[in-house]
């Protein structure tokens, strides 16, 4: 069965945007950005809110622009064909290889579980991951922390006060003082 993961940019103090809506500290370093290369690679489909899906609008076009590096341009040429759900209930369409749903977001999942496929199921979002969470749908959390503290925002983690245990899988630190780290939900 696939694997559900979530995994985002986040500050040491727990936030994947700050107070202004803001992520620029994030901004990965060549070696954070060829990590986030190969975790792509691992993808099979990708799940986004809204706010993310409009974020990551800029890669279904990137290749276009001729100031971009191999490293970016190897990002869009995986990026592009990847198989994208997209969750919101103020869109109307869709760009690229994705397609619009306005809820059921569980069962989608389950539906993603069950058919054939390779790759994970990456989730992007803080609320889209609220909900899977809830549900008890995430299979793995990954965090890139940045050794930043932006004092407030929009939390990496789900507020809904329900413990769940981790076991640690991976860690690796980058130059730049970036943490990767890779949990495990405990069964």
């Amino acid at each position: 069965m696939r694997s559900v993961t979530y995994s985002m940019s986040v500050s040491l103090d727990g936030y994947i945007v700050g107070p202004d809506g803001g992520f620029n500290w994030s901004a990965p370093d060549p070696a954070v950005f060829r990590f986030w290369i190969d975790e792509i690679r691992g993808v099979g489909v990708h799940l986004l809110g809204r706010r993310l899906y409009e974020t990551m609008l800029y890669w279904e076009t990137a290749d276009e622009d001729p100031s971009l590096d191999d490293a970016m341009l190897e990002w869009t040429a995986l990026w592009k064909p990847l198989p994208k759900v997209v969750f919101s209930t103020t869109l109307t369409a869709v760009q690229g290889n994705a397609r619009l749903l306005s809820g059921g977001l569980a069962a989608e999942i389950e539906r993603l579980r069950a058919e054939p496929g390779e790759g994970e199921i990456a989730i992007g979002g803080a609320t889209l991951a609220v909900e899977a969470a809830a549900a008890g749908l995430i299979d793995e959390y990954r965090t890139v922390v940045y050794p930043v503290l932006v004092g407030g925002g929009t939390p990496f983690f789900p507020r809904d006060e329900r413990r769940v245990d981790l076991e640690l899988v991976e860690t690796r630190t980058f130059d730049s003082g970036v943490v990767h780290l890779r949990h495990r939900v405990a069964k």
